[in-house]
C-alpha cells in the first residue's frame, strides 16, 4: 500500500547551519505518527517542509506517491503551535470563514459536535480559554475533511484535564481512518496516542519505531527510586543515574535483589517507587539530555 507521506532524504540548510540533515521515513495511512525532538533538533523545520510551508534544500516529499501533489492543499489539515484568531468574529463565523477556503468541507454542525464547540459557539473566538481555543483550532484543521492532519504541539499550556479531553478528540479522529502527524514535548502524550515514532536530534533520526518496541529494544531493566536522604551516608548505589538529584534512581534487572540490598544497607523505604522506563528515559539515554530541556 502506498504510504500517505514519504520523506526521501530531505535536508534544509541555512547558510552554515544544517537544520535537517538527510531525513527519510514513511507514514502509512490511518496511524498517529509522532515526530519527537528537543528545540533546535530540526523537528519544526521537518514538519514545515512536510506541510509545504518551507522548501527543502534537497530531497523530496511525496503525498500519496506523488511529488508536489496538488491535491495536498485541499486534503491536508494543519493546527499550528500558535494561531491568532480574528477579533470580533464569533466561533461560528470563524468556522464559516475557513470553510470558504476549500472545495469540500464538513457540515458546520458536524465540526461543532465532534470538537464540542456548542457551549461557546456564539462567543468571540479571540476571548476563548486555552482549552476552548485548541478545540476550535482543531475544528479549523478538520474543516475540509482532510485525509491527513498535522498537530504541532497542540496541548502545550493546557491543564491536565483539557489535555486528556484533547487526547480523546484525537483518538476519535484516528478512528475515522484519518492520518495524524503529531509533535509534542509530552512523553505520556506520545505513548498514549502514537502508533509510530521518529525521534530526531541535531537534524538526524536517532530512533524509530512504535513506543513499545523502542522501549523494549533499549531497556531490559526497571527503575527503583527513593529519596537520597533515606539512604545511609556510606551507601553508594549501583547504577545511580544522576547523583546530583535529590532522588536516587537505580537501574535494576531484579527488583527483589535491589530491595534486599537496600534493606541490608539500612535504607528507609517509605519513599520507594518502582517504575518502568519511559520515552523520556529513552531520549535521555540516546542524547544525554531530557527531551523537554
Amino acid at each position: 500500500m502506498t504510504p500517505i507521506i514519504e520523506v526521501r532524504n530531505i535536508t534544509k540548510h541555512y547558510k552554515a547551519v544544517k537544520a535537517v540533515n538527510g531525513l527519510s521515513f514513511t507514514i502509512p495511512k490511518g496511524i498517529c505518527f509522532g515526530l519527537l525532538g528537543p528545540n533546535g533538533a530540526g523537528k519544526t523545520t521537518t514538519i514545515e517542509m512536510m506541510e509545504g510551508i518551507t522548501t527543502p534544500t534537497s530531497g523530496d516529499i511525496l503525498y500519496k506517491g506523488i511529488s508536489h501533489n496538488p491535491a495536498f492543499k485541499q486534503e491536508a489539515g494543519i493546527q499550528f503551535q500558535s494561531t491568532s484568531l480574528m477579533d470580533y468574529l464569533t466561533v461560528r463565523e470563524v468556522l464559516v470563514l475557513f470553510s470558504s477556503f476549500y472545495d469540500h468541507t464538513l457540515p458546520l454542525e458536524t465540526l461543532i459536535n465532534e470538537c464540542h464547540l456548542s457551549e461557546f459557539i456564539h462567543q468571540q473566538a479571540s476571548k476563548l480559554s486555552g482549552g476552548q481555543k485548541q478545540r476550535l483550532l482543531l475544528a479549523l484543521a478538520l474543516v475540509n475533511d482532510p485525509d491527513i492532519i498535522f498537530l504541532d504541539e497542540p496541548t502545550t499550556g493546557l491543564d491536565p484535564q483539557s489535555r486528556r479531553n484533547f487526547w480523546r478528540l484525537i483518538k476519535n479522529i484516528k478512528a475515522q481512518g484519518k492520518t495524524v502527524v503529531l509533535t509534542t514535548h509530552y512523553m505520556d502524550e506520545a505513548e498514549q496516542l502514537c502508533d509510530h515514532l521518529v525521534i530526531v536530534d541535531r537534524g538526524q533520526i536517532i530512533a524509530e519505531g512504535s513506543p513499545a518496541k523502542l522501549l523494549h529494544n533499549h531497556f531490559n531493566h526497571v527503575f527503583v527510586c527513593l529519596d537520597r536522604q533515606d539512604l545511609p551516608d556510606d551507601f553508594v548505589p549501583q547504577s545511580d543515574t544522576d547523583p546530583s538529584q535529590p532522588q536516587v534512581t537505580i537501574e535494576s534487572t531484579s527488583v527483589e535483589d535491589t530491595l534486599q540490598q537496600l534493606i541490608q544497607a539500612g535504607a528507609q523505604l517509605h519513599s520507594l517507587q518502582v517504575r518502568n522506563p519511559t520515552l523520556d528515559d529513552l531520549f535521555l539515554k540516546l542524547t544525554g539530555h531530557s527531551l523537554r530541556e
